[in-house]
């Protein structure tokens, strides 16, 4: 499951990467038409799983606000040494989106689901280093300047994954956030 940054927030990040790309040690980049912030990792849900899981991720995500976020910065997880993911880091509504992705887990754990037990940390994957390859752990820092427009999330969107020789994704479903109410006067004062 995750939120979707929409098409100006990735383009302003793919123009912020294009100087780092074929720079010595880059990580594998990920495709820009690729990028989602994963807030529960599932892997292969069961099609029996799938309508009790819509249901639970639907009773999670009611009742929360649509989230303010800007792509802000870079980091990599992984040691210096060995480093394993080039990514973008986020600001803004990080500590409600924090709290999204625990209930979501939550959620896909209560229907039976396998859900990665390690704390959630809000980011957007851009490039995976393989072992074995050149590696500069330093390159992230290269963004560390970088400040993406700010847009909102007014979504949760469940992905299914193709992976293969040419990787896709599939949308299966959505579940729309609350839009926050419209400040000023009351109607008809």
């Amino acid at each position: 499951m995750a939120v979707d940054p929409p098409p100006a927030a990735v383009s302003d990040l793919d123009r912020a990467l294009a100087p780092l790309r074929a720079a010595p040690g880059a990580p594998h980049w990920t495709p820009p038409e690729r990028w989602h912030l994963t807030l529960a990792f599932l892997g292969q849900v069961p099609a029996p799983l799938l309508a009790p899981l819509t249901a639970a991720v639907g009773a999670a995500v009611e009742g929360v606000t649509a989230l303010s976020l800007q792509l802000t910065g870079a980091g990599r997880f992984g040691s210096r040494r060995r480093p394993a993911v080039c990514w973008a880091g986020l600001a803004g509504d990080v500590a409600p989106l924090t709290a999204l992705a625990g209930r979501l887990a939550d959620a896909a754990r209560a229907v039976g689901l396998p859900v990665e037990d390690r704390p959630f940390r809000a980011h957007l994957t851009v490039g995976r280093w393989r072992a074995g390859q050149p590696a500069d752990p330093d390159l992230p820092d290269r963004l560390a300047g970088h400040r993406g427009p700010a847009w909102t999330a007014s979504e949760v969107v469940l992905w299914r994954s193709h992976l293969g020789a040419a990787p896709r994704y599939e949308r299966v479903t959505a579940w729309p956030l609350e839009q926050p109410a419209a400040s000023g006067p009351a109607a008809g004062a």
